[in-house]
Order: structure tokens, then sequence, then C-alpha cells
């Protein structure tokens, strides 16, 4: 054992959890190059073992299921505690409460000697909107459990594939004129990515007695409105606005959906959070950590930076959470699902010859979805995002993490990437509104100097409702789906020239 390896296993062992999600992906990997030793917690252990480096564990398990952290937490001194269910339905709060009460048992039998958790920052006087309710609840509830606990409230986090910062970028890049309703001027305090790591990574040797609430906040104090300004003067565009008196959180979520990455669900939670204003009222952090954030200007020419060299590290859409799905079964039986039976499947397949090797074949399909756009009636896709958002579904406009390439557990407009086997297989499962469960796979094998595409379409129905919706699309998706295996054929052959 070499010398550096020594050191390594004499370590303590940190879990970190949310390590798919926006803050969690980028700690992780600030974590590696530290050399510290991590163990992650996963519902799905595939979407990660293919993201984190040798030396990283990846353990099955689910903050829902109490009995699944006990061998999580064994031996691990400090614990990061970075979920939360903004994009799940309205019992949300239900689940974040429950999560928070096992893993916070959990930790105490286990010996955990400190847990970090990120919260959000609101002002004690005023009635908090169930979002930051909950996540005021949760940092309580682990307080409870007797474990020290460390707990960063932060404003709005600024960077590169954060959901306030694409909700900016979208807003300003697609309106030149826009109508803001009042909660675009509520005060607050944003923060860079980069100073919410530091901050995350300085608590793990922080004194036990110095666990307690900390308020984090950038230098500056400025509302979503002057954010915006600051972004469209650094991009060279002009930003207007015209404000209303009146426009409803439910209205605001609605906009949000048309014009940003952002569903009506998510919409709805973040505008209810926003009304709040989110300014640090207590600066002991920065008597505390060896931390000094930067302002609103810095941030956003980093991120801006940070998208011209490299597509975002992580993305707020790329988190399980952001499906909706409490605890999402992306494989397996479809016997049950959340609860509800399935019946028969229902299957659409049909296959294309091309003239080329299966990877030339395969590139063409990795590129799928996002500004790339489904290789026929895109118009069509748009139209079903759109009314996707209506019923407070997430629509298409998470589009993809990178032009070219695609890891299991990607967002991809509104699916998510189930599988992917390099030249060979992907396959996706829909995260729309739909009376059932549905995936869409792509299949390439070698026939002789030829490769033949099979794409293949799967339903499994709830009931009468999800036969009934497959039914009475299915002329359209005959055409929809034809059109799209012939498209891909021909990027196929585009690619191979």
């Amino acid at each position: 054992m070499t010398k550096d390896q020594s050191q390594f296993n004499s370590s303590p062992l940190i879990l970190l959890t949310g390590a798919s999600g926006y803050v969690g992906g980028r700690l992780l990997q600030l974590l590696e190059a530290n050399g510290c030793r991590v163990r992650c917690l996963a519902r799905r252990p595939e979407v990660l073992k293919s993201k984190v480096a040798a030396n990283t564990e990846v353990i099955a398990g689910d903050v829902l299921n109490r009995a699944s952290l006990e061998s999580a937490l064994q031996g691990v001194r400090v614990a990061y505690y970075l979920v939360h269910s903004m994009g799940a339905d309205e019992s949300f709060e239900l689940a974040d409460r429950r999560a928070a009460q096992n893993f916070g048992q959990a930790a105490k039998a286990a010996g955990v000697e400190r847990i970090i958790y990120l919260g959000g920052l609101a002002s004690d006087t005023e009635e908090l909107s169930p979002h930051l309710r909950s996540r005021r609840e949760v940092g309580q509830i682990l307080r409870e459990s007797t474990v020290p606990v460390l707990e960063f409230r932060a404003s709005i986090i600024i960077g590169s594939g954060s959901l306030s910062f694409e909700m900016i970028r979208s807003l300003v890049d697609r309106l030149p004129i826009m109508i803001t309703p009042k909660w675009v001027k509520m005060p607050a305090q944003p923060i860079a990515i980069d100073d919410v790591l530091a901050y995350l990574m300085a608590a793990v040797s922080l004194p036990i007695e110095q666990c307690r609430i900390y308020e984090i906040g950038g230098a500056d104090q400025m509302s979503y409105a002057d954010i915006m300004r600051v972004y469209a003067r650094q991009r060279g565009m002009r930003c207007r606005m015209i404000p209303v008196p009146v426009l409803t959180p439910f209205l605001s979520s609605l906009w949000l959906g048309f014009i940003t990455p952002l569903y009506a669900r998510i919409g709805r939670k973040l505008v209810a959070s926003i009304v709040h204003t989110t300014v640090v009222r207590d600066n002991a952090a920065l008597t505390v950590f060896p931390v000094r954030p930067i302002g609103v200007e810095a941030a956003v020419h980093r991120a801006l930076r940070s998208d011209e060299e490299r597509f975002a590290t992580t993305r707020w859409s790329d988190a399980l959470s952001s499906s909706g799905l409490q605890s999402p079964e992306l494989a397996g039986s479809p016997a049950a699902w959340g609860g509800v039976k399935f019946g028969s499947r229902l299957v659409d397949s049909r296959t294309i010859r091309v003239d080329m090797t299966p990877a030339l074949a395969f590139r063409a399909i990795e590129k799928i979805g996002g500004e790339n756009g489904w290789y026929a009636w895109n118009w069509l896709w748009k139209v079903r995002g759109a009314l996707d958002l209506i019923v407070g579904g997430i629509g298409v406009r998470r589009g993809r993490s990178s032009p070219t390439t695609l890891h299991v557990g990607d967002a991809l407009d509104f699916w998510r990437v189930e599988v992917i086997e390099p030249n060979h297989r992907l396959r996706l499962l829909a995260e729309m509104k739909l009376p059932g469960r549905a995936w869409l796979e792509f299949e390439v094998t070698a026939d002789g100097s030829s490769a033949i595409i099979r794409q293949t379409a799967i339903f499994d129905p709830v009931g009468l409702s999800g036969l009934a919706y497959w039914y009475g699309i299915y002329p359209l998706h005959q055409v929809i789906f034809r059109d799209m295996l012939h498209g891909i054929a021909r990027a196929a052959k585009s690619e191979s020239k």
C-alpha cells in the first residue's frame, strides 16, 4: 500500500446524498479532487457509477427507506444531506419530513458525528411558502436527532446549469420585452455556486461546537429584475420590463413554463418562494468560514464563461427528483409502479437498414432531442410539450446537457435516459404526464456490412384511460415514428460522409 493510499484510507468517510443533483454533483467532484473518501447514496447506483472517481463508493439506498440507510451510514463520520423533493407532486412536504426523520435516526444509530445540510434563506417573521417551510422543517427534524447539524441557508444560487440562472437566461434571451410581476423586485442576496461549494467544503472541518445555522449570500443584495439586467448587460442585450400589479403564482408558473426550462410544477414552487425577501441578516458565516463571496456581476460572468468553455457540469433538471416521481423505478418489471397496476404492454416497433457501421448509425441516435430535434415533426413534439405543461407536466424545455453525448440518468426533453449501451442501444423513459408508463428504445445491430436500426415505442396503460390514450393517438404515432426513423437514417448517412 502506498503512502497516499494509506492516508486516503485513514481519512474520515463522508456520505453524500443528492449526488445526482445540481449542487451535489459539483460537490462530489470537489470532494474527490481534494482526496476525500466519499460514499454516495443513490436510488439508482448505475446513474452515478460512470460519473465518480475510482475510489468513490456508490451504494444503493433511498432516504424514504430507513432500512437502506443503515448500511449506507456504517462507518460514516460526516454526512451531507442535499435531498429535497421540489420536483415532486403536492405531497412533497410529507415526503421530505419522512426522509429527514429516517436520515436523522439512522445517522444517530450509526454514530455519525456531523450532518451538513443546505436549506433556503428567508425571514423568520414571514409566513413561508410550502417549499421554504419544508426546507426549514427538514433542518429542525435533523437537529432533533441530536446529531450535530450544520445548516446553511442560501438565497438564489447563480451558476451555469442552476435553476435560477437558467430561468434568468431564458427570460432575457427570449423576451426583448417582458411583463413582470411584483416578485421580480423582491430583495435577495444571490450567491455564486462556487461560494456555496466553498462553504460546504469548509463545513467538514469546522469544530463541533460551531455546528449551527449559517445564512450565506453573495456580496450584493439585488432582486431578480436586477440580476436579469446584469445578465443582459454582460450579453450585450437590452432588458425591458413592464411591471403588472397582479400575476398569481399559478399564472406566473405557466408563463415561466412556456418561456423557460421550468415546468409548471417547479415554477409554482419557485415563484411561491421568490415572493419572500431572501437577504442575510446574520453575518456570522463571514467570521467563521474562510469564504469571501463574490458579487452578482462576477457570478454571472463566471457562469457565462463556464458555458462558453464547456457545458454545465451539472444541471438542476438532471436530478432524478426533477421528474416529479418520488422514487422512480426506471427499470425492472412493469408489474407495479408507484402502487399502480399495469396491464399488458402495447408495442410499436419498426426497423430500417442503413449502409454503415453500427457505430456511425448510433451516433445520430445519441444526438436526438434538445436543440437537435427529433428528426421529424418537431413542431408536434413542441405541441405535445406545451400540452404537458398545461396539465402540470415538465414539457420539453429541459433539453439536453450535451448536443452529442448521453449518460444514464440524463434528462432529455420530457424523457430520461434509462439505458445507454455505446453503439448499440438507447432506452428513454417518459416523464411527461401519461395514463401509464412509456419508453422509447433504439437498438442498432450489425448485418453484414450494414446496420439495422430498430425503433420501439412501449406503453404500459393504466386502465381504460391508458388504452384510450394509446389507441386515440395511434394513427398519429404511426406517422411520427415512421418519419422519425427515416429521419434518423438520413442523419446517420450525413454523419457517415
